[in-house]
């Protein structure tokens, strides 16, 4: 699987920045079908370069159940997902928004 295959988007929140802050742990969206090994891959060498290389600790996965909604035409669902919370080594850094 290709590493932009495996990584959707940053999923920034207000717990996600303060996990960032105090823990250097990131959350991703990432494909419903990519395991550990391959959301590791993927971040260090989607956010590492040759000066800076990212270095990640660990990987925990979480599947989301989408949510069953009331719309004007019934019952409707949204899609399942998956995020993974992947916690960089010590002295690793991504910045999402880079200046």
């Amino acid at each position: 699987m290709n590493i932009y295959d495996v990584i959707k988007k940053p999923l920034i929140t207000e717990k996600t920045t303060v996990e960032k802050d105090a823990h250097n742990v990131i959350a991703l969206v990432v494909n419903g079908a990519a395991n550990k090994i391959e959301i590791k891959a993927a971040v260090e060498k989607l956010f590492g370069t040759a000066e800076k290389p990212v270095k990640v600790a660990s990987v925990n996965t979480v599947n989301v159940a989408g949510k069953t909604k009331r719309t004007a035409h019934g019952l409707g669902k949204r899609s399942n997902w998956k995020k993974a919370y992947v916690t960089l080594a010590e002295g690793s850094d991504v910045d999402f928004f880079e200046a």
